[in-house]
């Protein structure tokens, strides 16, 4: 098995690219197998790509047999909420035969190791704040799910068939590499930071606030915002975790700090120096007033501690997204 290879599967998508990235930074040989269904070529910087469809069995076995990497690094998935609604089988496709593929495939070529990305989507509307991982998970959509039944095969692999695991919850993902070689770039977009940033740069004509009446201190949710160079160090944290013989767990990822969407705006009109317009809308059905993450297992286990604040995030994104022209 080579020592320093990690297979990334999904790692031309926007959290999968950044962790390469870091990845190669820490002396390690990242591969990425990506379809490019919501990945991007150009973002496959730091090391050989090879195009694959997670669901389709064969391909991830070819490719982790023939490697036989060190470790997996798992983030391959659909991750749009509302779209889960829609569309719930393709999620189930995609997100859980995706991961039964993964550990297969695995087992069959005898790598241990696998980091899965995961989500806060998986503990529903939380009845204790902030969050940990003692929180029942009870996920109020198609998405948080096919999450949840991932984490739970995985689970199950690490107990009856020799896997080690470290499954990774994110909140809010956000930010970008600070050299602007990579950043958020989804089709369609969808995410509050880059919409609102759009906005800011005359690409969008206003930020469109879905609910002003949440018990939080301004009216509109709240969420945990961390920047994504700080969530791909906790991977490859996760990755030396693993490799080093540590034990399988669940570990949230946030800074522990929530964020209004007000909040947002107001730090995004101070980074462009425009003002944005803004239209009231409805509340969306399951949306929680408030996410923020309980991060102590994360600074146990694994070390880790986020670095960027939000003006980091806010800066950071604003550069890439001032600059692309998709």
């Amino acid at each position: 098995m080579a020592s320093n290879v990690i297979l990334v599967i999904g790692g031309a998508g926007y959290i999968g690219s950044h962790t390469c990235m870091l990845l190669a930074e820490s002396g390690y040989a990242p591969v990425t197998f990506d379809c490019l269904s919501n990945g991007h070529r150009e973002f496959v910087q730091w090391g050989p790509l090879i195009e694959g469809d997670v669901t389709n069995y064969e391909a991830i076995e070819a490719a982790i047999c023939d490697l036989r990497p060190a470790a997996i690094v798992h983030f391959a998935g659909l991750i749009e909420v509302g779209q889960s609604t829609l569309t719930p089988t393709d999620f189930y496709h995609n997100n859980v035969t995706g991961t039964l593929n993964v550990l297969r495939a695995a087992q069959k070529a005898g790598v241990t190791s696998l980091v899965f990305s995961s989500t806060c989507a998986t503990y529903g509307m939380p009845q204790n704040l902030p969050i940990t991982e003692e929180e029942e998970q009870q996920p109020i959509n198609p998405y948080g799910r096919t999450k949840l039944i991932a984490e739970m095969a995985i689970r199950d692999a690490c107990q009856h068939e020799g896997m080690r695991a470290v499954i990774l919850r994110y909140f809010n993902a956000a930010g970008a590499d600070f050299s602007g070689r990579i950043g958020e770039w989804h089709e369609p977009e969808t995410h509050l930071i880059p919409l609102t940033i759009d906005v800011a740069l005359g690409r969008r004509k206003e930020l469109t606030i879905f609910g002003n009446d949440y018990e939080t201190r301004d009216g509109t949710c709240i969420r945990d915002f961390v920047h994504v160079l700080d969530l791909a160090d906790a991977h490859v944290r996760a990755v030396r975790h693993l490799i080093g013989g540590g034990d399988s767990d669940a570990i949230n990822l946030g800074t522990g700090t929530g964020t209004s969407v007000l909040e947002l705006a107001a730090a995004v009109e101070a980074v462009s120096g425009h003002h944005l317009a803004r239209r009231d809308s409805p509340r969306r059905p399951g949306d929680p007033s408030t996410l923020v993450a309980g991060n102590a297992r994360a600074r146990r286990v694994l070390g880790w501690q986020p670095v960027y604040g939000l003006d980091d995030i806010v800066r950071s994104a604003f550069q890439w997204h001032s600059a692309r022209n998709h």
